[in-house]
């Protein structure tokens, strides 16, 4: 964007030249990005760009904007820059401290809220493990007002961001936050009907990590090991003791993972029933596994 240039730089024209920018450099849906972008950059809505085609920012908006171009170009997540991240068409925080929520893991919440709507007045205590953001838990908070839900992380800057999310989105008095390591904290007699998590699932030697998700994320977070299997395998074996009778695991996991934990799910008899279900892609995506009644 040289300001050298004789045309002016209209909204309409910082779009399409940031929009082909970006695609030059290789990021993922370049025209989306430029929009986001520059909608934050001058705090509105992405849909009023389309209204103020002809305008023309000012300087310091402008220069806010370079600056983001700047750093996405070189592989800064948007949801970083902006500090936030639409998920289940609800805004969350986000900081470096947690993962960018995902569309993968609102079908993990789909899930849960159809096995929610089979519960007698659709009460009960979800734990949510490993909650990052906050999206999962907040989302089934605010998407089931009788629900409670228990939300653990072992980062306290991860649940700083989660809390932040549970206020703004008024489900915080539903929402107990537990900083621990995975299931160490929480008290002995706690039984749930529901365990979600989308624990880290990613090897640290895996070469199909887009290396920028692998720079800018939080680590803890995203690698599971060096195979990436470790974390969802404990989680598999702890969580039976946790949940009442027939209750149900949801996890997330990866493609290339998903038929080796349901093997890993299904043996020793430590469920009574286990299977997987599809993402939007028709990739294995979610591990199911329903407790002993």
């Amino acid at each position: 964007m040289n300001q050298t240039q004789t045309d002016a730089w209209t909204i309409k024209r910082l779009l399409e030249w940031t929009a082909d920018y970006f695609k030059k450099q290789g990021r993922d849906a370049p025209r989306l990005a430029a929009e986001v972008l520059l909608a934050e950059a001058l705090d509105c809505q992405r849909i009023d760009l389309y209204a103020q085609f002809d305008q023309i920012p000012g300087e310091p908006q402008l220069a806010r904007y370079r600056d983001w171009v700047r750093r996405h170009a070189q592989g800064e997540p948007v949801a970083y820059l902006v500090g936030h991240r639409d998920f289940y068409s609800m805004r969350f925080e986000v900081t470096p401290d947690v993962l960018i929520p995902r569309p993968e893991t609102e079908e993990l919440v789909l899930m849960a809220l159809d096995e929610i709507k089979s519960w007698p007045n659709r009460r009960g205590l979800v734990l949510d493990l490993g909650t990052g953001s906050g999206c999962i838990a907040v989302t089934l908070a605010n998407q089931v007002p009788e629900l409670s839900v228990v939300a653990v992380d072992v980062s306290p800057a991860a649940l700083s961001v989660a809390r932040r999310n549970a206020a703004t989105h008024g489900v915080e008095s539903r929402i107990q936050f537990v900083e621990s390591d995975w299931f160490a904290n929480l008290p002995p007699g706690w039984r749930f009907p529901l365990i979600v998590s989308n624990p880290p699932y990613v090897g640290v030697d895996d070469d199909a990590l887009d290396p920028h998700v692998r720079q800018y994320e939080p680590q803890i977070a995203l690698f599971g090991g060096q195979r990436g299997a470790e974390p969802s395998q404990r989680l598999i074996d702890k969580s039976v003791a946790w949940l009442t009778p027939g209750g149900l695991l949801l996890m997330e996991t990866s493609p290339m993972l998903a038929q080796e934990l349901l093997s890993y799910a299904e043996s020793a008899d430590r469920y009574a029933a286990c299977h997987l279900r599809q993402d939007l892609a028709k990739k294995p995506r979610i591990l199911v596994c329903r407790a002993h009644k």
